[in-house]
């Protein structure tokens, strides 16, 4: 058990490096601190993003309630690629990007109760955007995001009702850099601004199953993440700098500006969710979140024409397996998923509110052992709108992981 431990702590060291430039190409992430990541499994995702759906093999890292029904030792990590094609209302380019998404080990306890650790991206910062003509160049870039660990825990403490919570330390960098050049001007100018950011938040969880007949289950969850603050050290650098057609050539000279350290408001967030099904057989699922992100700003300037509004998002999701025990049909242990999801960002620009949707369809499959097994998932969404000038993003996921299955604290009864 030790080793397998050991082996754990390091895949987690590595992703931590992976994860800190974590990657996307929305012109969106521009604001705030970045486009926020799903933050559940492929699983999840492909049921539209619920998480009042949970059993006693797969990690549910959207809702620590779940850990109380957790029965075996559980690995999971999962990856997504992303084709995107952005366009307003003259042009059309794509781009795609490839990531890591989540890695994490749970475990039981007790009967009654389970724990689980691991790291996933927040949020993410990747853009570079242009808004030029023949006399004058403005050009904005921007990277980077913000990460978390987490550490959770789920109790039963009744039949049925289970309570969890989730410590999270976020932390991570968002640098974004704005230059200016004018014609018959021989230098041009570049303002740098660097924010890091460290501190925890924290989520809490119940679950509550119940048999309203005998082959159907009646199944509700709630999750709040109260509002939280975490220290931000803000820095800005001005520079005169040489520029061309092939970009900037040389620094001529710069300044450290100093900016006040701030601290960055995580909003609130409540999450709703019912659903019904048959145990081990099929679930459908309803979920609806309401998040203070009227609280979110730019963290050291103001942009004109953009304001953040109250966020919610809507998800109906499910799946179904033939029969999850078959000794005679591969097919029939196969999970099929399928869900929609729709989301009010909360931003708004040029009196445009910023909104996304997708549907998702994936599989589960058997691997090995019959309680393991290799998840994919299929995405197609929109996000934002051509209207005032503005970029809509048409994007393909596809995501894969694996769900590792273990006892890890059963004594073997024979050498």
């Amino acid at each position: 058990m030790i080793k397998k431990l050991f082996i754990v702590a390091v895949l987690m060291v590595a992703f931590k490096g992976l994860a800190q430039e974590g990657a996307t190409t929305s012109p969106y992430s521009f604001y705030g601190v970045g486009l926020q990541q799903f933050k559940g499994t492929v699983e999840n995702k492909s049921m539209g993003g619920i998480q009042s759906y949970s059993d006693s093999l797969h990690l549910n890292l959207l809702n620590p309630a779940s850990l109380g029904k957790l029965r075996y030792t559980t690995f999971t990590v999962g990856g997504n690629h992303q084709e995107v094609t952005a366009k307003d209302a003259f042009t059309e380019e794509g781009s795609s990007k490839s990531t890591f998404d989540y890695l994490a080990i749970g475990f039981p306890v007790s009967k009654k109760a389970g724990v689980s650790f691991g790291l996933m991206p927040y949020t993410t910062v990747g853009y570079k955007l242009d808004d030029s003509d023949e006399d004058i160049v403005n050009a904005f870039s921007g990277r980077g995001g913000i990460n978390r660990a987490f550490l959770s825990a789920g109790y039963t403490v009744a039949p049925g009702l289970t309570v969890g919570a989730s410590a999270n330390y976020n932390f991570g960098n968002i640098q974004n850099e704005a230059l200016r050049s004018q014609e018959g001007v021989e230098l041009a100018t570049r303002e740098s601004n660097r924010s890091d950011f460290s501190g925890f938040t924290f989520d809490l969880a119940a679950q509550y199953e119940r048999m309203i007949s005998d082959k159907l289950q009646l199944t509700s969850s709630v999750k709040y993440s109260p509002s939280s603050s975490i220290g931000t050290e803000n820095s800005r650098q001005v520079a005169s700098v040489i520029f061309n057609s092939t970009g900037i050539s040389a620094d001529v000279d710069s300044e450290q500006i100093d900016v006040q350290d701030t601290d960055f408001d995580f909003p609130s967030t409540l999450t709703l969710g019912l659903g019904i099904g048959a145990v081990n057989k099929w679930f459908v699922g309803a979920e609806y979140t309401s998040q203070k992100a009227s609280n979110f700003s730019n963290r050291t300037f103001t942009l004109d024409d953009v304001a953040f509004e109250d966020a919610s998002q809507m998800r109906i999701g499910g799946f179904y397996t033939p029969k999850y025990n078959s000794v005679t049909s591969y097919w029939d242990r196969i999970a099929y998923r399928a869900g929609f999801r729709y989301e009010e960002s909360g931003i708004v620009v040029s009196n445009e509110d910023i909104n996304e949707f997708g549907i998702s369809f994936g599989v589960g499959l058997p691997t090995g052992r019959r309680i393991s097994n290799l998840n994919l998932m299929f995405e197609m969404g929109q996000r934002g709108t051509t209207s005032s000038g503005l970029i809509q993003e048409n994007f393909i996921n596809v995501g894969i992981s694996l769900s590792v299955n273990d006892l890890w604290f059963v004594q073997s009864k024979f050498n």
